[in-house]
């Protein structure tokens, strides 16, 4: 961490007890199914274990690209996220990431099994975790003095607000650009919507106090463990402006929908930075740095979560220092309900619903289209819960003729922002796909 002396936030074992074991033992804690992997998958099973999932650079050249698919589809097979929904899509297992299919996202609330999870690290065991003793700490170059707040402080001292907010990964629709960027091939259910209570983090901040002239950005530090197992590596440390800090809807969260955060969802505190990519959301919170600069904690800086400041071709070499740090996610919707491939008939139309969010806070229409963009119909689009929930829509839709159709859904936000049908400007890394969604109907006389 090359930001600010670790000595200043926490002794390196006070960091190590928090932050856990890596390996197997974690992640039987977690309710992980390790039912006949080995068995399943042979000597590029045994590899896997050793490396994770994530690992497949590493183990290539023992065993050959081949096995090496076979073997990670056969262990993601039987890999499993206790609680999880049927249907859940696991793309590893080490950091543990995983989506849903846009049908299984309909619920208005998302319950935890149905949120996608994306992990940088280990989490800590929840059993390991004793949440009388878990702190949160102020601390930085900007902050009036160092503070540390117990959960309970923060449950006590503070006005405890619930808020129901839309966490959406960077790479989400990742899978869909050409050529494909490095990382996770999200495809569109790297997004859930849950209810999360706790303290507007302005008030701990506030609170705590800091000089107004200096502070420029906030970052966390979080406890889970670097892949290495290395304590003196951060897997993820970001944040964000002042500006985005001090919000109403910027939050220090100790549950999700009334319950304590599950542990793969940061269990017990997480920063909630609505609108921002989900990685500004650090899990797992154990400290929060008011920076008199741009916060470069881990994961902040290259061309982690950020794109080009200009139009780019796909696959360009684009320089370090042309990338620029991705904030407000874009204007998106999809389509929940029915399921893509659905069948009906002329003259009973289709009932098409879904949700929608923005970045910037409200979506102000939504249109669908049977023709691939020629015309537009306007749907019915909900106002938000809060600002930064998602918006339910629905339509109905009548087919002039049986034959096969294309559903397609657009979202425009109040900036006047609509979702492309193409996939947006290629980047790097393939953060920000926000390409119009659509499912397929079969329209029968």
């Amino acid at each position: 961490m090359a930001m600010m002396d670790r000595k200043k936030h926490r002794s390196l074992i006070e960091r190590t007890e928090q932050k856990g074991t890596v390996g197997w033992d974690t992640l039987d804690a977690a309710g992980v199914s390790r039912r006949s992997f080995l068995g399943r998958v042979g000597k590029g099973s045994a590899a896997l274990a050793v490396f994770g999932l994530g690992s497949e650079a590493a183990i290539q050249g023992l065993f050959g690209r081949s096995t090496l698919s076979s073997a990670v589809a056969a262990a993601l097979e039987e890999f499993r996220v206790e609680g999880k929904v049927d249907g859940f899509i696991y793309l590893n297992d080490r950091p543990i990431n995983g989506e849903l299919p846009p049908h299984l996202l309909h619920d208005e609330v998302t319950p935890f099994p149905n949120m996608f999870i994306r992990n940088n690290g280990v989490p800590p065991a929840k059993d390991s975790i004793d949440p009388s003793r878990w702190t949160l700490t102020v601390s930085g170059e900007a902050a009036d003095r160092e503070v540390t707040y117990s959960i309970a402080d923060l449950k006590s001292k503070f006005e405890n607000v619930t808020l129901q907010i839309w966490i959406e990964c960077g790479g989400n629709g990742r899978a869909a650009f050409e050529p494909s960027p490095r990382g996770n091939q999200w495809d569109l259910g790297a997004i859930g919507c849950p209810e999360w209570t706790g303290v507007r983090l302005r008030d701990v901040l506030e609170d705590a106090g800091y000089d107004r002239d200096k502070a420029v950005y906030i970052g966390y530090e979080a406890g889970d463990a670097h892949l290495s197992g290395r304590p003196d590596l951060d897997a993820i440390s970001r944040g964000c402006p002042m500006r985005k800090a001090l919000e109403d809807e910027t939050i220090i969260a100790f549950a999700m929908n009334g319950e304590d955060i599950p542990e793969q969802h940061g269990y017990p505190l997480r920063l909630i930075v609505p609108g921002f990519p989900g990685s500004a959301s650090g899990k797992w919170l154990q400290g929060i740095l008011i920076r008199d600069r741009e916060h470069d904690g881990e994961k902040m800086t290259g061309y982690s979560y950020r794109v080009p400041a200009y139009p780019v071709e796909p696959g360009a070499d684009v320089p370090e220092e042309d990338m620029v740090i991705l904030e407000e996610m874009p204007v998106k919707s999809l389509i929940t309900f029915p399921e893509t491939g659905v069948r009906t008939t002329v003259g009973a139309g289709l009932k098409v619903e879904g949700k929608a969010w923005d970045g910037y806070g409200d979506v102000e229409e939504l249109h669908v289209s049977i023709d691939h963009g020629a015309t537009w119909q306007k749907a019915k689009l909900n106002r938000p819960r809060n600002r930064f929930a998602w918006q339910t829509w629905e339509a109905d839709i009548e087919f002039p003729t049986p034959g096969y159709y294309q559903v397609w859904a657009k979202a425009t936000n109040r900036r006047g922002e609509s979702q492309p049908m193409r996939v947006p400007g290629w980047n790097p890394r393939g953060y920000g796909n926000n390409r119009a969604h659509h499912i397929d109907v079969y329209v029968e006389a």
